[in-house]
């Protein structure tokens, strides 16, 4: 089982370019039983928040539907809140709930958290699932 969070980039990504990486692994929350999506309600509330912003002009109804996907198919837990440096406050709920949960944390932006094992980009993630002979 692999268990993931996913940053707020990557869902704006996959509503914006539904052919990419970031499309794909949200694509995989619903249909593998191999992917366990993480989040918490701080971090729904960021995705809600951010797929927002009037500058991406995401249809209402797509927005709707991935937070229904994220409700859905995703476990809602409260983590913890760290000590951990990060270069920017508002990157802990995800660092947080990626590392109590066990789960890989799915980014675009890497240099925003410090350099774990569990942080991967989606290329570097889906690389991952390739090797673990995940059927995609």
């Amino acid at each position: 089982m692999n268990k993931i969070v996913l940053d707020t980039n990557i869902l704006i990504s996959a509503l914006l370019s539904p052919n990419g990486n970031p499309a794909k692994i949200l694509a995989l929350v619903a249909v593998s039983d191999e992917i366990q999506l993480f989040y918490s309600a701080e971090i729904l509330s960021e995705y809600r928040r951010a797929l927002s912003y009037p500058r991406l002009s995401i249809a209402e109804e797509k927005k709707l539907r991935v937070v229904l996907l994220i409700e859905a198919f995703g476990t809602l837990i409260e983590p913890p809140t760290s000590t951990m440096p990060l270069p920017d406050e508002s990157d802990r709920i995800f660092y947080d709930t990626a590392h109590e949960s066990g789960a890989i944390l799915v980014t675009g932006n890497t240099k925003h958290y410090p350099v774990e094992d569990f942080i991967k980009t989606p290329s570097d993630f889906l690389d991952m699932l390739i090797s673990d002979d995940l059927t995609l």
